[in-house]
């Protein structure tokens, strides 16, 4: 693959690598030690350094359970026709028993390639070594968050109302469950190290996890999932990576989740202007923010300029919070451009002939893939 690799500062890096070393030996033995005196510590079971939840993969328990149950999954149009369902795909209707795949041939497809010797020869054909360790850094750095994407929908279902937001909340639980072990052997097939979690991603998603009730969709389903909407956005066409667009379908209706939800059961002018929350908003939006800079590495290994991504993920997750009623304790275009003035910053340190550039107004998803955007988030949000 032919990247336009984007210059960065290897001072800039090696600065930015040294400090998350420090942090996150602080902060993973202050959780450490409080989760030895039971005042708290991590609240996820899960083992980022293995990739896996705490006990392992357990394979044979997914595939006898989890993957049986998506072959078995049964769709109420089919099976009772005399109903209001329509649960059924285009291509499920015409296919007689396959209906009962869970999985569409394309995911089939994806899943097969992913763990055979033709799929590892196309990265190797298609992507350097480096590149394929870049793809690996950052591909897993959003599989980390579907781990906790995952506890996060679980806990979800009992904060909604009404049946029918309790059952969109069950569909995200399960599509958080593949995608998770999905993204996983996408990454172990490229047969290269997995990177833990930075200290950026850890304090972001377990601040996360640790929200109230409804502030849970906040930190998921408009930062977080906004996040990994975008990267798979930008990443869906690549060679071999394929897979990814449907990931990125499935990112844009969790993102539009709250919208949609709040529709029908308003917040409160006390929970949308309360300061306390307004104060926790911007922590986990705040939160976010090093990420950029942990990401710039491989982002432009790949030919992203990291900034660009950023600006694009912050006017999507700011227009999404503004229209349900997140708010921040700054005004939302106050602080978008306030975040394209410290990116100009950085980038005129680091980079020689910067020119100021307006990075919130950037477009990062592939030109395949914004139509979906369009449809779930509405064409003000998405460039291009």
């Amino acid at each position: 693959m032919d990247f336009a690799k984007v210059p960065v500062s290897r001072r800039a890096t090696r600065i930015h690598r040294a400090l998350e070393l420090v942090m996150n030996r602080g902060v993973r033995s202050k959780d450490s030690l409080f989760g030895a005196l039971r005042l708290g510590g991590r609240r996820a079971d899960y083992d980022d350094a293995a990739y896996s939840f705490e006990g392992g993969p357990g394979d044979e328990m997914r595939r006898k359970h989890y993957d049986k149950s998506l072959r078995l999954l049964w769709k109420a149009e089919r099976s009772a026709p005399f109903l209001d369902f329509s649960d059924a795909t285009p291509l499920e209707r015409s296919v007689g028993e396959q209906a009962l795949e869970a999985l569409s041939p394309a995911e089939r497809q994806a899943v097969e390639r992913m763990s055979s010797a033709e799929f590892r020869a196309l990265l190797e054909r298609e992507y350097t070594l480096r590149e394929r360790q870049a793809l690996v850094n950052v591909l897993s750095a959003v599989g980390h968050g579907e781990a906790y994407a995952w506890l996060v929908a679980s806990e979800m279902v009992g904060s909604l109302k009404s049946t029918g937001a309790k059952a969109a909340a069950t569909a995200q639980v399960l599509e958080e469950a593949k995608h998770f072990v999905v993204l996983r052997e996408l990454v172990l097939a490229f047969g290269l190290p997995v990177p833990r979690l930075t200290v950026w991603e850890y304090l972001l998603l377990e601040g996360v996890l640790r929200q109230d009730g409804l502030e849970k969709l906040f930190g998921m389903n408009v930062i977080v999932e906004g996040i990994a909407l975008s990267l798979f956005g930008a990443l869906g066409h690549l060679p071999g990576l394929e897979v990814l667009k449907l990931f990125h379908q499935d990112e844009a209706r969790h993102t539009a989740l709250p919208q949609n939800y709040f529709k029908v059961f308003p917040m409160t002018r006390w929970r949308r202007h309360n300061p306390l929350a307004r104060l926790s908003r911007m922590r986990l939006v705040l939160g976010a923010l090093p990420l950029v800079f942990a990401l710039e590495e491989d982002m432009a290994e790949l030919g992203l300029d990291v900034f660009a991504f950023g600006g694009t993920v912050v006017r999507k997750t700011a227009g999404l919070a503004k229209r349900v009623g997140f708010y921040l304790p700054v005004p939302l275009d106050g602080f978008v451009g306030g975040l394209d003035v410290l990116f100009n910053a950085y980038c005129s340190l680091t980079r020689p002939d910067h020119s100021y550039t307006r990075f919130s107004r950037a477009e990062t998803s592939h030109r395949s893939v914004r139509g979906v955007e369009r449809e779930f988030l509405g064409a003000s949000l998405v460039g291009g």
